[in-house]
């Protein structure tokens, strides 16, 4: 049994993460300043402390044996309005926290980074290998951190993974999406499945795609969380290990659409928009390198299986 710190871990994937470290038999520490999200979502027999990552000097010590990074300002369109605030808060922030793991000697981090530092790939499926060239400040402030990690691993011996991954979408053990506001397509379609929303926007319908409408690579949370887990054993000291996540297939926004309408069995109205600047037509992820050095595969790959984990768990907060 060891102990780990979880910032971010009243949040959507960190909360997962937190409930997989706990039935695995460890003890964690969840840092959260509940800017996104929820003291509800910390998973009982977890200690909680109020705070951001700066608290982190204060906290951490030899006894832990690592820390799971998800604490970070993650909405593209807001980066981009306000990219000081995700400068300050995922690159400053993560130096912080890393400064301090190096004062008290904790030497393993897992870091929760994005498929957004790919931009518009120029080939499919995306490998690790593939060039970085970020769209926005949000995928340009992760990809800063994981050149931050990889000079700290190189500079004072830090083993650390980086796990990039794309749409994270289901629930489990009782912990589901709660972003406020909403950017997620499933958690949308969803919203338009209990009356919350008259309709779901289709941004182009006129891409290079089977149906004409944009592929994503959706990666079940609770695959997510057994990635991290695995991570925490494959780190080695003076690596910096990156490993894309996804399922490896992808799925068509409106392909998306009629899952949620098979398994709510409600009327989905869609309304097609223009195509959002900069969205490319195809993200789907090679997860070699995960099964390689992870001995990662995901096991919850079928999409009805996915929006049926979501639908109960949006069913379920809005009672």
């Amino acid at each position: 049994m060891s102990r780990y710190l979880v910032t971010g871990g009243a949040g959507y994937i960190g909360s997962v993460v937190t409930a997989r470290l706990l039935a695995a038999g460890h003890e964690v520490t969840v840092l959260d300043d509940l800017t996104t999200g929820v003291v509800e979502a910390v998973p009982e027999g977890a200690d909680f402390v109020l705070g951001g990552v700066l608290q982190a000097d204060v906290l951490l010590d030899a006894e832990y044996a690592g820390v799971l990074h998800f604490a970070a300002s993650s909405q593209v369109a807001e980066s981009v309005r306000d990219p000081e605030k995700y400068w300050r808060n995922n690159v400053a922030g993560s130096l912080e926290l890393i400064t301090a793991m190096r004062r008290a000697g904790v030497g393993t981090l897992v870091f929760s980074s994005t498929a957004a530092v790919y931009g518009d790939p120029e080939q499919v499926p995306i490998a690790e290998d593939t060039r970085t060239a970020p769209t926005s400040p949000y995928g340009a402030t992760k990809l800063a951190v994981d050149h931050l990690i990889t000079g700290e691993a190189a500079a004072h011996g830090l083993a650390a993974v980086s796990l990039r991954y794309f749409n994270v979408a289901g629930a489990h053990a009782g912990h589901g999406e709660r972003h406020e506001p909403e950017s997620h397509l499933i958690p949308l379609i969803l919203q338009v499945a209990l009356g919350q929303r008259p309709h779901i926007d289709v941004h182009g319908d006129d891409y290079p795609t089977r149906d004409g409408t944009c592929v994503r690579d959706y990666i079940h949370v609770a695959d997510l969380a057994e990635a991290h887990l695995l991570a925490l054993d494959a780190a080695r000291p003076g690596e910096h290990l990156i490993c894309n996540v996804g399922n490896g297939e992808g799925f068509t926004v409106r392909e998306v659409i009629d899952s949620v309408r098979r398994v709510t069995g409600r009327t989905i109205p869609e309304i097609v928009r223009p195509r959002r600047p900069g969205d490319p037509a195809v993200l789907v992820a090679s997860a070699a390198r995960a099964r390689e050095r992870l001995g990662w595969r995901p096991r919850r790959t079928d999409l009805d299986s996915i929006v049926a984990d979501a639908w109960a768990f949006a069913r379920e907060v809005t009672v």
